[in-house]
């Protein structure tokens, strides 16, 4: 029996709606909530990115703001129109999008954020609050995985939650996210001996590790609920993720699809942040 899918794009739309009155509700009250995204060269995926920022801000209702640099941009330039946007009352959440040119630091570009804008959830001070439990926001695409198993109607407690990936964006996060829902959670990596008898049994899998297909039918515990966190491009210039969708769905009892799985909800959990960062900046 295929698994059934867990549909990123309905659970999104779901979600934004909810935001969407949220928003009206605040701007009643004369507020209304202001991302800014900056984007420094022509990376063409970079530039569709940001372009889906900017339309989901708009459906929304939040005001929207895109700030182009050339590739030449110093770092000085960029931390400077950072630490304007850092001072400006009506941008309430302030997005750098990676990856910047080589001459440019990252480290040093998200410490320039004020932790109260960082809508992205990368600054230290935002990933050591999420460390102790105790976070203003959460890294977008982790917390949208929370969400779609949320509204899948899939309960984290007690269940075995292994992590594929280890990254700061998505693994790390990720664990801690599935934890705090009381989940006993393994974190997987490249050097883990015998990936496959650690994959196998988790109830929970979720696979993040930008290596097309990896994750088989044969790694999967039947039964499981598969997350693909994955987005590679095969030759053939079609989308696929990390898990191998068609061995997979044969075992699991849920699974993503991608694209429509997770891809949908990153940017709805980035209107989520951008949301409260406004009603922090006006309690």
């Amino acid at each position: 029996m295929a698994a059934e899918r867990i549909d990123g794009k309905r659970i999104a739309a779901e979600t934004r709606a909810e935001i969407a009155e949220k928003v009206a509700a605040m701007k009643a009250g004369g507020v209304t909530p202001g991302l800014a995204v900056v984007i420094v060269g022509e990376n063409p995926a970079s530039q569709v990115y940001v372009r889906n920022k900017h339309k989901a801000c708009g459906e929304v209702g939040m005001y929207s703001e895109v700030i182009e640099l050339p590739e030449a941009t110093t770092e000085d330039e960029l931390l400077s129109v950072l630490a304007k946007l850092n001072e400006r009352a009506d941008i309430d959440g302030i997005l750098v999008q990676l990856p910047l040119p080589k001459h440019i630091s990252e480290e040093k570009v998200i410490h320039a954020i004020r932790p109260d804008k960082d809508v992205d959830a990368f600054h230290p001070f935002n990933t050591g609050k999420l460390m102790i439990g105790n976070p203003d926001f959460l890294p977008c695409t982790p917390a949208g995985v929370m969400v779609m198993l949320e509204k899948s109607g899939v309960n984290v407690t007690g269940k075995n939650c292994v992590v594929v990936g280890r990254s700061n964006i998505v693994g790390k996060p990720m664990a801690l996210l599935l934890l705090a829902a009381n989940g006993t959670v393994t974190v997987c990596h490249s050097k883990t001996p015998d990936l496959a008898a650690v994959t196998r049994e988790a109830d929970i899998l979720v696979v993040a590790i930008g290596r097309a297909d990896f994750i088989t039918g044969d790694m999967i515990k039947p039964g499981a609920v598969v997350i693909d966190v994955g987005m590679n491009r095969r030759a053939d210039g079609k989308l696929t993720g990390d898990v191998d969708f068609a061995s997979a769905s044969e075992v699991a009892s849920m699974i993503t699809p991608v694209p429509g799985g997770v891809g949908p909800m990153t940017i709805t959990m980035l209107l989520e942040n951008t949301l409260r960062a406004a009603a922090l900046h006006h309690k």
